[in-house]
């Protein structure tokens, strides 16, 4: 993990450094714009924050060394510090993440299971049809359609995560609820791809091992069909599903940011769109960083549970130890 969020690290910083000219070079071409004059004073302390008359690997060891104390720059476009920007939308991005995260396990492993022990039924075509559906059609389309329909037939509008009342209000339990009220939209509508593709993995998987000798020999010694399933095949069939919690962290958050824009939803997705279009580069770099971060958990999490999952795995794992 560490050697993998260095090597991001370092690429995160050629981002930064990607642009023409430095932090100081943009900033003052941002005030010129507006008419302010540059204060010496200011530029002068900007300068040795970030190291910029030092040499670029000088620069990359100060801006690591931020990163550790959690001092990750200005940003240009709003001159709030970084940190404060990140606190105000990573926890709702890592909200939605884990919730949608959690819908589509839920959803996809039981209909999943139900398609591949009812194979070729009616239920399972119906399964299949939906699922190419849901795999074709991009979210933030669905974001369109949904809102459209909610604005046509209930009269009401499903963007954002607060009502316009509660955006600025003080955090309270009514706060809390309006939240809650408006989480099922974009959890659904980000979900839909990855519920899909899971929904034919887990059928897939499920198929696969239904047609093992293990299975044949255990139904033909009786042993009861619901125990059979969920003792052998299912704990089996899931371990490519856990496999991906890893890269399904990162889809969701990059697939969820035009949707986001589409439903006016505070996250990290436009964030970075908007820094980057804008070369608000300490911003851009410090959001590359943080979601690979959530990457990197996310796999660390995925080899963890497919341990918990799969006991073959803990063998493995002993045998190496003896």
């Amino acid at each position: 993990m560490l050697v993998t969020l260095l090597g991001i690290s370092i690429l995160a910083f050629i981002v930064i450094q990607a642009p023409p000219g430095d932090y100081l070079d943009i900033y003052i071409q941002q005030l010129r714009e507006r008419g302010i004059e540059t204060d010496r004073e200011e530029l002068a302390g900007l300068e040795a924050r970030y190291g910029l008359n030092q040499p670029v690997l000088v620069q990359y060891f100060k801006w690591m060394g931020n990163l550790i104390t959690l001092d990750l720059g200005k940003s240009l476009a709003t001159q709030q510090e970084v940190i404060d920007i990140l606190g105000e939308r990573v926890p709702l991005t890592a909200m939605i993440t884990l919730l949608t995260t959690v819908f589509t396990f839920a959803v996809a492993i039981p209909i999943g299971i139900f398609a591949a022990t009812h194979q070729y039924s009616l239920t399972d075509y119906s399964v299949s049809t939906l699922g190419f559906i849901g795999l074709a059609t991009p979210n933030f389309l669905l974001a369109l359609i949904l809102m459209f329909l909610a604005s046509r037939w209930l009269g009401v509008s499903i963007g954002g995560l607060y009502s316009p009342e509660m955006v600025t209000a003080p955090f309270s339990l009514a706060k809390l609820w309006d939240l809650i009220k408006h989480l099922p939209v974009p959890i659904i509508v980000v979900g839909t791809a990855g519920t899909a593709a899971l929904i034919r993995i887990m059928r897939a998987t499920m198929l696969d091992e239904l047609r093992k000798q293990y299975v044949i020999t255990a139904r033909s010694k009786g042993v009861e069909e619901q125990r059979l399933l969920f003792k052998y095949p299912v704990r089996i069939a899931v371990n490519p599903l856990v496999s991906t919690i890893g890269w399904l962290l990162p889809e969701i958050i990059s697939g969820e940011t035009v949707t986001a824009i589409v439903l006016s939803l505070p996250t990290v997705g436009p964030l970075l769109l908007t820094a980057l279009l804008q070369q608000d580069m300490y911003l851009a770099g410090s959001i590359i960083v943080v979601l690979s971060l959530l990457t990197v958990v996310g796999t660390l999490l995925s080899d963890l549970l497919l341990a918990v999952v799969d006991p073959r795995i803990r063998m493995e794992r002993k045998a190496a130890a003896a």
